[in-house]
């Protein structure tokens, strides 16, 4: 299957003269509202490096991660499918001695461009699962790696260098920063705090590293999936007090050097011009971070919107997301083009040519079209969003169904105190009018409801949002769930 796979790709053919590197940032728990530019009235932490990245490339206001938490986030980004047509259906992996939730055979944004010739890194926080034969039984009789992670020396099964990535270098998670894994193998026990600065040193080495095949023809693909601004917030000294909002506000700035100094690397290198470069965030700001202090010192870390991670509301899932690529993206331009973080598969499919396996990136659309100035109407019908008890909401143009009374999540009200209040069982929302999510609108406009509850209902059955041949999904999905934690299949 894999040897298909590889001669199948090789069929393809750049659209481009150069193949280019290809840099994916992805921020861990940074809220819309806590990039500078994207909320310069509600917003109070300086973000230059982000600011700048923005001004050089495409904005997109409209972006969303796969889920209003990290792992399914994750899965979706590699794999262009929503995690919750997995055994996934609500929260995320514990981080400890996981089942891989990327099953061997399924096909990655790094597998496909490793079959075209790239070198592929993973470097930072991982979440997706892997197991070893050196973990701890835990208290509650899960197998586990525990707070203090792998020992040195253990093995880790079925991690990213088994899933297209030829380097891995970084964590599991927050929760086992200690253990810094190179390849499959714990090399070190660290203290959490060196964590961030560590990863970014290394990515800046790896870009030095590769500058020279990259100019010779063999380009590389970066992911750099942060460990910040997550829980444990562990600004370094350097940092600490320089926002005056507090440790958050000093660990944001902090990540945004850290992009800044990557982003330096590719210039030094003389890369920039053909590197095609992502930063985004895999879900909103978590409320864990204070954000109730936050907002009483002027600074909101959702902007406008409604929510936090982990809820269905937009504040659990719009994320900023800026793309450069000099002379290809136009430079200070804005797109409010309805995207997901599912989508980068197929970009990086149509940018090399090649037409997608019919059991691949069943959820991604290419964003090139937008990128390039190209697109004459939506790049997509709809995003499925997902929180992290499980919700659905579907969003199509201005409308949002939410098929839930509450915010899916940690927000309040959460749906059993919804229930209790007797409110609605979905909500409908206008974000052209009400981008705040205030005022439901499913009494007024039940054949809306309707419509977008088919949508997902379709998207379902066909195991595919996308056109192409029927799939399967790996576990049955539950559309509506009942709001005292039990749920009813659909």
């Amino acid at each position: 299957m894999k040897r298909l796979i590889l001669i199948f790709f090789a069929l393809g053919a750049s659209l481009f003269a150069e193949k280019p590197n290809i840099l994916y940032i992805l921020a861990d728990d940074l809220g819309y509202g806590d990039v500078q530019c994207l909320n310069p009235q509600r917003g109070k932490i300086a973000t230059p490096h982000l600011d700048k990245l923005a001004a050089q490339g495409m904005t997109f206001t409209d972006a969303h991660s796969g889920s209003s938490v990290c792992t399914p986030t994750r899965y979706g980004l590699l794999t262009g499918r929503y995690a919750w047509r997995t055994r996934l259906q609500a929260g995320v992996l514990d981080g400890g001695n996981d089942e891989p939730l990327i099953a061997a055979d399924r096909l990655t944004v790094a597998g496909l461009l490793k079959a075209q010739g790239y070198t592929t890194a993973c470097i930072g926080k991982w979440h997706l699962g892997f197991q070893s034969k050196s973990a701890t039984t835990k208290n509650d009789k899960k197998k586990g790696m525990g707070r203090a992670g792998l020992p040195v020396g253990a093995e880790i099964i079925g991690g990213p260098v088994t899933r297209g990535f030829d380097l891995f270098w970084g964590c599991s998670n927050a929760r086992t920063m200690s253990a810094l894994i190179e390849g499959d193998r714990v090399i070190e026990t660290i203290e959490p705090i060196t964590m961030l600065p560590r990863l970014g040193k290394r990515a800046v080495s790896y870009v030095q590293e590769h500058a020279a095949d990259a100019k010779e023809g063999k380009p590389f693909f970066l992911y750099l999936p942060l460990t910040s601004p997550h829980t444990p917030i562990l600004p370094t000294p350097e940092w600490q007090g320089k926002s005056g909002l507090g440790d958050y506000g000093d660990f944001v700035m902090m990540t945004d050097a850290i992009v800044g100094d990557v982003l330096n690397a590719l210039d030094q290198a003389g890369l920039a011009n053909n590197t095609f470069v992502f930063f985004t965030a895999d879900n909103g700001c978590s409320p864990q971070a204070g954000t109730g202090k936050l907002e009483q010192q002027g600074h909101f870390a959702s902007e406008r919107l409604r929510g936090y991670k982990a809820d269905i509301w937009d504040g659990g899932h719009r994320v900023p997301f800026f793309v450069r690529w000099p002379g290809k993206v136009k430079a200070g331009s804005q797109n409010a083009k309805l995207i997901c973080h599912t989508d980068l598969m197929a970009t990086c499919a149509e940018i090399l040519g090649l037409k997608l396996p019919e059991n691949a990136a069943e959820d991604s659309v290419s964003l090139l079209p937008a990128l390039l100035g190209t697109e004459s109407t939506s790049l997509r019908q709809s995003v499925v969003h997902h929180s992290i008890n499980g919700r659905f909401a579907v969003r199509e143009g201005r409308w949002k169904l939410c098929l839930c009374p509450g915010s899916g999540g940690w927000g309040k009200p959460g749906d059993a105190d919804a229930n209790r209040q007797g409110l609605p069982p979905v909500q409908l929302y206008d974000l052209n009018t009400d981008i705040a999510e205030t005022k439901n609108l499913s009494a007024e406009h039940p054949d809306i409801v309707a419509k977008l509850t088919q949508q997902l209902e379709a998207s379902i059955a066909n195991g595919r949002s996308t056109p192409g041949a029927k799939q399967a999904n790996d576990a049955a999905i539950v559309i509506f769930k009942s709001n005292k934690g039990a749920a009813a299949k659909k």
